[in-house]
């Protein structure tokens, strides 16, 4: 059946172009020779020598080369819509500080409102650290769009990525770096499709691994490392104490003492250290427990670390919790981890590496992996492992726990791309610009049927399912709106019960359906709005008027 879909989308009635196979490899072979004729006649580096000499023009053009991208494929991926829990999450934690808050008052009825990384008590609050909802709430403020920071992320990402660079290559070759970053991490890429970050912690990897080696020049890089290292720890606390370690390696395989830019960065790092305080103290009541540490006494997700036992939920799980912690449970395995688990994980978690390079950069790699001729670049490999060792005492990996690394990877492929010479590096470059072109023109002119086979991307396509539909039905509703959420038994992991800061004052309020003689509890505090009743796992998601028997008047949506 595979092979079969592959080679019915050779045929012309099955893709929008018309090509046949022939068509295909006719093209394919035009391309590579092309791609020939221009390595042997090189004109890219040239160009690019040109354009790197001035720094600021890099910068900018380099933040707005992502941003351009994506807002180019507006038309067939529109702004994201929020589906997974972190996103909800995320935005919950933005919303409250839009408020002015750091948290929110427990709903006397929250038993209504209980959903996934979300604490209902001691306070109403996100169970994130706030680095990536101060990011998403200053935005949202400013341009009333939380998609807005996020676009705004990736930006900087390019933009700080070249700048980091400088310290460490050519400005050629850091302009080079410059456009890897805006081309894999942003149009196509899930840290520019999502609200629950990645960027945030890549931005601070720029800061501080561009100021160390230009410490020796002046103390306003002590404060680049500072502010670097600050944002981490409000980003990813646990990845903090990795990148502090890697910073101190690197001092001392450089033999530095300069004890005035190390004060200075532990000063611009000190008002991160309170505000993460303030903020454990607003969410938790404890100015050392972190929110997500309080959600693990509670509903025992996240999951602990695989050398702590499994947590033991001290609150009830909602069958949808229940579900999430024994699935992280299961991950986290029995007991405490063992020499070989750890191990296993490791190699299984080889594949995410893909999220970071275009296919055609392992090449590189190779080059940069087998003469490690000197102890900087002894000091690059050292960081890479010591964070893929350490977030590997996680049940479970995303890619942007190892965020802090983009621009240290990105660094690795350019030393393999210039060891590997001349024309082995141009092959390089110019297959993998064409791997991005090629993908991302198969989106800019919306060719479903190749998308079956591509790798390494992550765009959804608009409403997978059916929320837009549902969102745009209760917005032309007049009035306030009260929704509640009934699950079928086969539910899972797609989380429709979310809510802002302000619960009672959004015109749309998601509740848990826990039953008539319980929910008649939420209906009567919400006497003044219209209530409904969602069931999500219907295909398509059937929306029908709430009556006070539980037996509501079906109505589907168109």
């Amino acid at each position: 059946m595979f092979l079969f879909e592959i080679f019915r989308s050779f045929l012309p009635i099955h893709n929008p172009i018309g090509f046949g196979a022939a068509d295909f490899i006719e093209f394919t072979l035009a391309v590579g020779l092309l791609a020939l004729a221009l390595i042997w006649r090189p004109w890219i580096m040239p160009l690019v020598g040109k354009l790197s000499r001035k720094t600021a023009w890099c910068m900018l053009l380099l933040a707005v080369l992502p941003v351009l991208l994506r807002l180019a494929l507006i038309p067939h991926y529109p702004i994201p819509v929020p589906r997974v829990t972190d996103d909800f999450s995320y935005l919950l934690l933005a919303d409250t500080f839009r408020h002015f808050r750091m948290s929110n008052p427990v709903h006397p009825l929250y038993q209504f409102f209980e959903t996934f990384f979300v604490l209902q008590q001691p306070s109403y609050s996100s169970i994130f650290p706030p680095g990536q909802g101060i990011l998403l709430a200053v935005f949202w403020l400013c341009f009333g769009s939380p998609w807005v920071g996020v676009a705004f992320s990736i930006a900087a990402l390019s933009s700080l990525t070249y700048w980091m660079l400088r310290g460490w290559v050519t400005q050629a070759m850091a302009f080079l770096g410059g456009i890897f970053a805006a081309l894999m991490f942003g149009p196509l890429n899930q840290w520019m499709n999502s609200y629950w970050g990645g960027a945030l912690s890549a931005i601070a990897g720029c800061l501080v691994f561009g100021s160390l080696p230009r410490l020796i020049y002046g103390r306003k890089y002590a404060v680049t490392l500072g502010a670097g290292l600050a944002i981490q720890l409000l980003t990813r606390p646990f990845e903090f104490v990795l990148l502090a370690a890697s910073v101190v390696v690197y001092l001392l395989v450089e033999r530095l003492v300069i004890w005035k830019q190390i004060g200075i960065a532990g000063l611009c790092l000190l008002p991160a250290i309170v505000f993460l305080a303030v903020d454990n103290h607003a969410v938790t009541g404890s100015w050392t427990t972190l929110p997500y540490q309080a959600s693990r006494y509670q509903y025992g997700i996240p999951a602990s670390f695989t050398f702590e036992p499994n947590p033991i939920p001290h609150s009830e799980l909602t069958r949808e919790q229940e579900l999430d912690y024994e699935i992280q449970s299961q991950l986290h395995g029995t007991g405490t981890d063992s020499p070989g688990r750890y191990v296993q994980r490791l190699f299984a978690r080889v594949r995410f590496a893909r999220f970071f390079f275009l296919a055609p950069l392992y090449g590189a790699l190779v080059f940069f992996l087998l003469p490690l001729r000197n102890h900087r670049s002894r000091w690059i490999l050292f960081s890479v492992l010591l964070f893929v060792a350490g977030t590997n005492f996680y049940p479970y990996f995303y890619p942007h726990y190892i965020a802090a690394l983009t621009c240290l990877l990105i660094l690795a492929a350019l030393i393999g791309g210039i060891r590997s010479g001349p024309v082995f590096s141009r092959v390089i470059l110019y297959v993998a610009c064409f791997h991005f072109v090629f993908w991302y023109g198969v989106h800019l002119i919306d060719w479903q049927p190749l998308e079956a086979f591509e790798a390494g991307v992550n765009i959804d396509r608009p409403n997978p399912d059916g929320r837009t539909e549902i969102n745009q039905r209760l917005d032309q509703e007049p009035g306030k709106q009260l929704v509640f959420v009934r699950y079928s038994p086969r539910h899972e992991f797609e989380e429709w019960v979310h809510n802002s800061a302000d619960i009672d004052g959004q015109k749309i309020v998601w509740a848990r359906d826990l039953g008539s003689l319980e929910d008649e509890k939420l209906r009567l505090y919400y006497a003044g709005r219209i209530a409904w009743i969602l069931e999500p796992d219907t295909s398509p998601p059937t929306l029908s008027t709430y009556q006070a028997d539980s037996i509501p008047t079906m109505e589907q949506v168109p």
